[in-house]
């Protein structure tokens, strides 16, 4: 290589080495001078997350651009929140009016969901820090079905007194105006005699059902006779039975036995054949009948009355209501009887279902848990059947 070529080489590498040199100054000078990045500021305070992971109520966290930071599991599970967004418009509103002001809220909502039943909910909306706003929400549809049920209870206890009352004091004034007509004041005496026992029927079955309600028959459960309970149920109506002209027979197993309040299912199932008895015609049967089923013990009881239409049948367990309003009133019926039926058979566990067909009968089937090993030391057997025969009153 020529003098002159290495004389080129040599600058070139001075010259590569000096700007290196000067480059890594400059880099080094940069790091130096450059400022320190902030730490990335949390989503939630510390502690948030932990808090809403044990609450059971539902909370949310929303952050300052409306989108949700957190959320507890009840919260999803009651659909106040869908991915990252609160569903409710009315929540959403509260959220951002809180963060505007700081003000803490609390407001009524009545949530509807396609699908769902609507769900009456107590929502509180706070600010948490400067940015995000927590909304607690407590579900108060229970309490809310419950003051309505006590409100309609009410009402309708009101009303359905007030009706024989009222028919009472008509007829008091009647015989006093007739007290010159043998015959009248005997007729309107007979009226008063039949208001009074209606009077206290539905006083008697409102004492049942508020005693039942304040009475858990699983706290200290017995052992209860089936055959027991039905012999009771059908000599409590053997006397309407006979002047009605309705037979009253038994049949199915005997030797049946369920855990639960004696007194609780004698009234079930006493009402059950009560009601079949007064909605029966003159000459008709009711057959009592129980059976074994895989967990339980079902008594049914079928009548050949006037049936039930199938668009009440839903409706027939609800408190003081009536299919028939005027044949409610000549039977004595109160529209109580089958909620304390439903009511009995909820509290041991059990149900209670239907079969009828207006103008030939119906067959209530009350089910509830049976005991593994029978009352009767020889097991099961068929039951020798029973009747009520009832002879024509002269």
């Amino acid at each position: 290589m020529d003098p002159t070529t290495q004389a080129f080489v040599a600058a070139l590498l001075g010259a590569l080495v000096a700007g290196s040199g000067v480059m890594a100054w400059h880099i080094s000078d940069r790091l130096q001078h450059k400022q320190p990045e902030p730490p990335e500021e949390p989503l939630l305070p510390a502690g948030v997350a932990g808090v809403l992971s044990v609450l059971r109520s539902s909370a949310v966290v929303v952050g300052g651009d409306d989108v949700v930071l957190k959320a507890s599991a009840p919260a999803y599970a009651l659909g106040l929140v869908r991915g990252q967004d609160v569903v409710d418009s009315r929540l959403a509103e509260m959220v951002r009016q809180v963060r505007r002001d700081g003000q803490i809220r609390e407001q009524e909502i009545t949530m509807t969901r396609a699908g769902y039943p609507s769900r009456t909910v107590i929502a509180r909306v706070a600010p948490l820090g400067s940015r995000l706003v927590l909304a607690l929400v407590e579900d108060r549809t229970r309490e809310h079905r419950v003051e309505e049920v006590r409100r309609d209870f009410v009402a309708n206890v009101s009303h359905e007194l007030k009706t024989p009352v009222g028919a009472i004091r008509l007829l008091a004034d009647a015989v006093v105006d007739a007290s010159d007509d043998p015959e009248a004041v005997v007729r309107f005496a007979q009226r008063m005699k039949k208001e009074s026992e209606r009077l206290s029927v539905l006083v008697q079955q409102i004492i049942e059902l508020s005693r039942l309600q304040g009475d858990d028959p699983l706290e200290h459960p017995a052992p209860v006779d089936v055959d027991e309970v039905v012999t009771a149920a059908i000599d409590t109506s053997a006397i309407d039975a006979q002047n009605r002209r309705v037979t009253v027979t038994t049949s199915g197993e005997s030797g049946l036995a369920v855990f639960g309040s004696h007194e609780q299912i004698l009234i079930a199932v006493g009402n059950l054949v009560a009601n079949a008895v007064n909605y029966s015609p003159a000459g008709s049967t009711v057959v009592v009948s129980s059976k074994t089923l895989e967990e339980s013990v079902e008594i049914a009881v079928t009548d050949q009355g006037i049936g039930i239409p199938a668009g009440e049948i839903d409706r027939i367990f609800e408190r003081f209501y009536r299919v028939d309003p005027a044949r409610h009133r000549s039977t004595g019926g109160t529209g109580l009887g089958l909620s304390i039926v439903k009511h009995v058979a909820a509290t041991h566990g059990g149900d209670v279902r239907v079969w009828s067909v207006e103008g030939q009968g119906s067959t209530f089937r009350l089910r509830l848990p049976r005991i593994a090993s029978e009352l009767a030391s020889s097991g099961t057997t068929s039951r020798t059947t029973r009747s009520t025969h009832q002879e024509e009153s002269p």
